[in-house]
């Protein structure tokens, strides 16, 4: 179910300040923004009859009709005198602690809320992007942002009682992230259909999807994506909840797990995907991610973990053509936008280091990710010729050049590549 919340391209608006996703002057060349203009909307959808596990008793839970609400950025017509600018919303601070009062701020974007979509070259490959444990659905939009001006549809979920706004038992968060991910995905499908009335007919291409996800949200995209969790975490999960067995679903030894693979995803891209130090996968159920992926990770992440976490989650998808893109000394915020101005003050630390780190600049971080994503997501869902940007010889900092990096600017990164069967 979907209810809506509330020419000739003109160029994209700038702005006399640095906002989310702007090219810095080392920016790598795929960093910058594509061709079409950006529009924004934000919709509702309601999964209905879903377990509700934090009401869970004596392993029972009853059912609930689940929100999502989703933010969608794609290819859109500026009309003359309009300027490609948007403000989004989101919060810091905590929902469950009263140290870090949950506080509403607002940021500026480069979208047009509400435009009118260009269908000229519709349809559009989509990609839909699940966020961390806390997040929200406006926390990557440095990348959803800057990949629909590239051609593509962009959608972000706010996942229930897993947002910043919101934050509830981790047990929900652990049921529904695949779930959640997969349900946009068949109402995207649905949404784009040519007869159907809404803003999206015609304009989807939900056929040829990537996923997106970061931290929690990287646990989901590879488990909808194939990558079925194993017996320990389904023990865990029993644990955690009392008794239930509802993520039974999601586990790599069921046939309704296998049944539910999706083959209109195409590609996956992961940052700092969450679980592999705690068991959430073994060697069984990483056989399974079958599709192209891109790992992303710092060497020094102490929230996933690098060499028993993503690295390892990286080794042992041996189906999967596979990269791992390492960020030397960085912990576990290699995704997220750079900290908002409002945390720019010593008592706000533990807020501020929910999205900084401690040996990047953020922004360069972002620019990082915009290449490397464009390339991957160009190849997979656009078939287009950037296999160059991800054929990186020698990809330690001692190369002499990387492709589309200007000279002496990609030192602290590592690159590396298995074909499926290695």
């Amino acid at each position: 179910m979907l209810q809506a919340c509330t020419t000739s391209k003109a160029p994209v608006a700038k702005s006399t300040s640095f906002m989310y996703g702007d090219p810095l002057p080392d920016a790598p060349e795929l960093a910058q923004r594509g061709n079409y203009n950006v529009g924004v909307r934000t919709l509702t959808l309601v999964n209905k009859e879903q377990v509700d596990i934090l009401n869970s008793k004596n392993g029972v839970a009853p059912l609930y009709d689940r929100p999502l609400t989703v933010e969608i950025w794609y290819p859109a017509i500026i009309p003359v005198g309009k300027t490609a600018l948007t403000t989004y919303h989101d919060a810091y601070g905590s929902s469950t602690d009263s140290s870090r009062p949950l506080t509403p701020f607002t940021f500026e974007g480069r979208a047009l809320r509400d435009a009118v979509p260009d269908k000229m070259a519709s349809p559009y490959p989509l990609i839909i992007v699940s966020h961390g444990y806390p997040g929200s659905r406006v926390l990557l939009s440095y990348l959803t942002e800057n990949l629909a001006s590239k051609g593509y549809i962009v959608v972000a979920i706010d996942h229930t009682e897993s947002t910043h706004s919101d934050t509830k038992g981790f047990q929900s968060t652990l049921l529904n992230r695949a779930k959640d991910i997969l349900f946009v995905l068949n109402q995207m499908g649905i949404s784009g259909k040519s007869n159907n009335g809404n803003f999206l007919a015609g304009l989807v291409d939900a056929d040829n999807t990537a996923l997106i996800g970061y931290s929690m949200g990287g646990y989901g995209v590879l488990n909808a994506a194939g990558a079925g969790y194993s017996k320990k975490m389904e023990g865990l999960f029993t644990t955690i909840t009392g008794g239930s067995k509802a993520i039974d679903v999601r586990v790599d030894s069921n046939p309704d797990f296998i049944s539910s693979i999706d083959p209109r995803i195409k590609a996956v891209v992961a940052f700092a995907p969450w679980g592999m130090e705690r068991g959430v996968w073994d060697k069984e159920g990483l056989k399974g991610l079958k599709v192209p992926t891109f790992f992303v990770a710092g060497s020094k992440d102490d929230v996933s973990g690098y060499e028993e976490g993503t690295k390892a989650i990286y080794e042992l998808s041996v189906n999967a053509n596979r990269y791992l893109l390492t960020y030397e000394n960085a912990r576990h915020n290699v995704a997220p936008n750079p900290p908002p101005p409002e945390l720019f003050k010593p008592e706000s630390f533990a807020d501020y280091y929910h999205y900084a780190e401690p040996a990047w600049d953020q922004r360069r971080i972002n620019n990082i990710n915009q290449h490397f994503v464009t390339a991957f997501l160009g190849i997979y869902l656009q078939h287009k010729d950037f296999g160059k940007y991800l054929s990186i010889a020698d990809s330690t900092a001692s190369a002499k050049s990387w492709p589309g990096f200007k000279p002496r600017s990609f030192v602290g990164l590592e690159l590396v590549h298995q074909q499926a069967g290695n």
